[in-house]
C-alpha cells in the first residue's frame, strides 16, 4: 500500500505560500517585530491563515495602521478525506459530502470584523479542492472516533474572492432578500446553516454593511446599510 509522508510544516499553508509568492516578494520576513508570510514588492503584507483567525488579531491590529495587509484564507469547495494509520500508510480515501462556500470565512472573521472598514486591510478567500489527512492516533475528536486531522493538502485553487471594503461583503448578500430580513431568511437565501448565517450577519453589522432595524418576534431584523 502507498505510504504518505508526514511533513513538519502543514502542507496547505506551505503550498499556498508558494503559489501566492511572486518574483521580488520576500518570504518569512520580519516586519515591526512580526514574521510575515509574504512581503510583496508593492510592500503589501500577505498573511495566509488556514485555520482560526483569533491568533492573528494582535498582529494585524499592530501592523494595519502602517502597512497594507492582505489576509488570505482557503475554503474547501471540495474535500477528500484520506485516512492513514499511525505509520502513515493509506487506509482509505473518500469524497466528503461537505462543500463550503465563501461565507465560511465569516466563521473565523468574527474575531475582528470591524477591520474590514480599515483602508489598509483586505481579505481574500481562496476556494480550493483539498485532501484532508486523518491519522489513526487515538487523539482525535470523538466524532471522528479518535482519528486526528493531521494535515490538509492543496489539490487545486478553483476561484478567488477579494473583499476590499464592507460594500464588497454586502454585495455577497442576494438581492432577492426582502428589505428587512432575519438570520433564518439569510441562511435560506445563502443555503448555509443558521449558526453560520448568524456569524455572517454579525460580521456585516460590525463592519457597517448591515444594521439592526427591529424585531420580528424574537428574531432580530436587519437591512443593508447605505455604504
Amino acid at each position: 500500500m502507498p505510504h504518505i509522508g508526514m511533513m513538519q510544516e502543514k502542507s496547505l499553508h506551505a503550498a499556498l505560500k508558494a503559489w501566492y509568492a511572486q518574483p521580488g516578494d520576500l518570504v518569512e520576513t520580519l516586519v515591526d517585530g512580526y514574521v510575515i508570510d509574504i512581503v510583496q514588492a508593492s510592500h503589501t503584507l500577505v498573511e495566509i491563515q488556514t485555520r482560526s483567525f483569533s491568533s492573528m488579531k494582535r498582529k494585524l491590529l499592530s501592523l494595519v495602521d502602517q502597512h497594507p495587509i492582505r489576509l488570505v484564507h482557503p475554503v474547501a469547495q471540495e474535500r477528500f478525506v484520506v485516512r492513514v494509520d499511525s505509520d502513515g500508510v493509506l487506509v482509505s480515501k473518500r469524497k466528503s459530502p461537505k462543500r463550503d462556500t465563501v461565507f465560511n470565512v465569516f466563521r473565523e472573521f468574527v474575531s475582528f470584523p470591524s477591520l474590514m472598514a480599515h483602508p489598509n486591510f483586505s481579505l481574500e478567500v481562496l476556494l480550493i479542492r483539498e485532501e484532508e489527512i486523518w491519522r489513526d492516533d487515538g487523539r482525535g475528536s470523538w466524532r471522528r472516533k479518535g482519528w486526528s486531522i493531521y494535515d490538509r493538502r492543496l489539490l487545486e485553487i478553483v476561484d478567488r474572492v477579494v473583499l476590499m471594503t464592507p460594500a464588497d461583503c454586502a454585495a455577497l448578500i442576494p438581492t432577492h432578500l426582502p428589505q428587512a430580513f432575519d438570520c433564518k431568511e439569510l441562511a435560506n437565501a445563502l443555503k448555509i446553516q443558521l449558526p453560520l448565517a448568524q456569524k455572517t450577519a454579525y460580521c456585516l453589522r460590525e463592519m457597517g454593511a448591515l444594521r439592526i432595524i427591529g424585531k420580528r418576534g424574537r428574531a432580530t431584523l436587519y437591512e443593508r446599510d447605505l455604504l
